[in-house]
Parts: C-alpha cells; sequence; structure tokens
C-alpha cells in the first residue's frame, strides 16, 4: 500500500533554489503559475511548459519583474505532444540548462463528473493522455536530464484523494489517477539506488478553475491560496528526504498561518 508523509510544516517557508533547473508543466494553471513564481523567487531557473503562449509569455514577464534568473518558455501542447517530443525537450533541456534538478507536473484535464456510459470515448483518451501517458512519457524522456543533475534530483505529480476520485463519476481522471500513484511507486522503486526522488502530492482544496469544474458555485472560504502549496513544492525540491520518494506527500493539514 501507497504511503501517505505528514511534511514537517515549520519547513515550508525559506527554502532556497539558487542554480537549481526546474521545469513546471502545466506552468499556467493555478498551482504551476504559483510553483514557477516561487521557485524563481528562491534563485531557480524556471521552464514553463504550457500551450498557451500569451499565457507563458505574461508569466515570464512577472519572473522577470521580480529580478530572478531569466526563465524560459516551451510552448507544447501535450494533448497532441508524441514520444519523440518528449525526446526533443530533454535534449533541449540538456543543451540548454546541462541538467534538470526538478519536474513538477501540474497539468490536469477534467471534464466534469460524468456516468462511464455517458461518458464519450474522445474526451476519455484525452484525459488519460494528460493524466497518464504523459507523465510516463516525461518521466522516461527527462530521465537522463535528471540523472545528470549534481543534487537529488525530483519528480512530482500533483494527486487526489484516492479515496474520492475512485468513487462514482469520477470516470477517466479517477482512473488516470489510480494509475499515476501506480507509476510515481514504480519509478521510485526503480530508480532508488540512482537518487532520484519521485513523489506525489496531495494538496488541500486549492481555489482553481480545476476545482470549480467540479465544484460548481463553490465559495472560496475555506479553499487554500495556490502560493502556500508552491512554498511546500519548493521545500520539497530542496529537503525530501531520498526515503519519502514513492510516497503522496500529504498536505492536507496546511500550517495555520495558510488560511
Amino acid at each position: 500500500m501507497q504511503q501517505f508523509i505528514v511534511p514537517p510544516t515549520q519547513a515550508w517557508d525559506g527554502a532556497g533554489l539558487a542554480g537549481r533547473q526546474v521545469l513546471i508543466v502545466g506552468a499556467c494553471g493555478a498551482i504551476g503559475r504559483a510553483c514557477a513564481l516561487s521557485a524563481a523567487e528562491r534563485g531557480a531557473s524556471v521552464v514553463l511548459l504550457g500551450r498557451r503562449v500569451a499565457a507563458l509569455e505574461k508569466l515570464y514577464d512577472e519572473i522577470e519583474a521580480l529580478g530572478a534568473p531569466q526563465p524560459a518558455i516551451y510552448p507544447m501542447n501535450l494533448e497532441g505532444a508524441s514520444p519523440a517530443d518528449f525526446a526533443d525537450l530533454c535534449a533541449r533541456i540538456i543543451e540548454g540548462c546541462g541538467h534538470l534538478d526538478a519536474l513538477i507536473y501540474a497539468a490536469g484535464r477534467l471534464h466534469g463528473l460524468t456516468p462511464i456510459e455517458q461518458f464519450e470515448p474522445e474526451e476519455w483518451l484525452r484525459t488519460l493522455q494528460i493524466g497518464l501517458n504523459v507523465p510516463f512519457l516525461m518521466l522516461q524522456s527527462l530521465l537522463p536530464a535528471l540523472r545528470a543533475a549534481e543534487q537529488p534530483p525530483l519528480a512530482l505529480f500533483m494527486s487526489d484523494d484516492p479515496d474520492r476520485s475512485t468513487e462514482a463519476y469520477w470516470g477517466a481522471y479517477g482512473v488516470a489517477q489510480a494509475g499515476l500513484r501506480a507509476l510515481i511507486a514504480m519509478a521510485a522503486s526503480e530508480w532508488a539506488a540512482q537518487g532520484v526522488r519521485v513523489l506525489g502530492l496531495l494538496p488541500a482544496p486549492v481555489a482553481s478553475a480545476f476545482r470549480r469544474k467540479v465544484f460548481v458555485g463553490e465559495g472560496v472560504d475555506g479553499l487554500i491560496p495556490p502560493a502556500r502549496y508552491a512554498e511546500l513544492i519548493s521545500w520539497l525540491i530542496a529537503s525530501a528526504p531520498q526515503d519519502w520518494s514513492g510516497a503522496i506527500v500529504d498536505g492536507r493539514q496546511p500550517p495555520a498561518d495558510a488560511a
């Protein structure tokens, strides 16, 4: 059974990332954007990957305004990307950065809650592509760049509550989440001797457009700002122990000052 780990909340703030190379997939989403700003502010050089060029450029400008290391933009439509596209991504990262210290996968697709009998097959395949196939392709293709890191590298994937996401109507998203948890455990086991850390992160409810697709009309009271989890992610990049690899980091109990 997969291990769940509660991080030391008092250590979230102040994690330095100077000199680290961080790829953020889904950089224009709520958590991806907050993570990009947090990592850059802590000294990391971030690569912003997403499909909306205008949004990537806006985030690029925000990072530059912080006086952080110059970021890079990598436009990519994950839904239609081929294995060759991911191999090219790794080659470009090694050419431009030399290595990769962290892969933060914050992309996801959730069409809404739908009974299996009514689920459109095309939408099922698109959801599995973003939620499971792309994480596999990312891990496989980027392993050489992760191995080249001087400090223990991290591949981190956003997770969801396994009890909730396997209930009725969660469809392809729930199936992708179950497969992703298995992929995290497998990759961590295979790469433990190489020092590559592979983790999932289960956050508390976060204020985002992604969440509003399921909880329509939900108020923001009780929801956690994405920036608070960006601080945790920065800490995980810098400090997550190797023996956590393969686990899901349970961030559902954030510090009291996050409310």
